[in-house]
């Protein structure tokens, strides 16, 4: 069964929060669709990342119960890409942050819920992020002792649950006013605040803590 689950709640809320191509599609849509289909986009996404979660969750099914060794490997993996973006997001904070959500941005702006939807989607199953945080980051938080299949798909859900959280509210700050969200200060320390927490872990999960 899941383990952990408040670090993981933490873990996901924080990397939701990294800035990155799901929040400038957000950005986007919200600018050129309305909320409406903001939240299409927010559905799409949340669809990925149950999609990856279900397909790690198979590999995992297979590997971890067969092998302490190979759950310690993926622990300690996953402790490295959480340092690993921990000190890229602490690095970012010291630059200014680009305006990612020009409505002038790369790609097509698709408006209404079916086509923010399908938006989403693509956005989320073309995220290496995502996969990377599939494979190596959730199986952290899975005992190698159990239905592994079902714990995965399980914490696969939290997971979008916690995005499609995360996601709402940050749309809705962009409805309301995007100078607040776009602001170089509140990006630099939510950055720096967030690597921080990230760095610690990411250390907490490759010492099996």
């Amino acid at each position: 069964m899941p383990s952990h689950l408040p670090a993981f709640l933490v873990t996901t809320w924080l990397l939701a929060m990294l800035p990155g191509a799901g929040q400038t599609v957000m950005i986007r849509q919200v600018l050129a669709g309305g909320l409406r289909t903001a939240r299409g986009t927010i559905a799409g996404n949340a669809a990925g990342l149950l999609l990856w979660s279900m397909a790690a969750a198979a590999g995992l099914s297979a590997i971890l119960p067969a092998s302490p060794l190979a759950y310690a490997v993926v622990r300690v993996l996953g402790g490295i890409v959480l340092v690993t973006l921990g000190v890229r997001t602490l690095t970012a904070a010291r630059s200014a942050t680009p305006d990612a959500g020009s409505p002038a941005g790369r790609g097509r702006t698709r408006t209404g819920f079916p086509g923010g939807f399908a938006m989403g989607l693509g956005t989320s199953l073309g995220n290496p992020k995502a996969g990377v945080f599939a494979v190596s980051i959730l199986p952290q938080f899975v005992t190698a002792t159990g239905p592994v299949f079902l714990s995965s798909v399980a914490l696969g859900g939290v997971w979008a649950l916690v995005n499609v959280c995360w996601y709402l509210l940050f749309t809705w700050l962009v409805h309301r006013g995007r100078a607040l969200v776009t602001r170089p200060a509140v990006h630099r320390g939510l950055g720096v605040v967030t690597g921080v927490v990230l760095l610690v872990l990411g250390v907490a999960v490759a010492a099996g803590a």
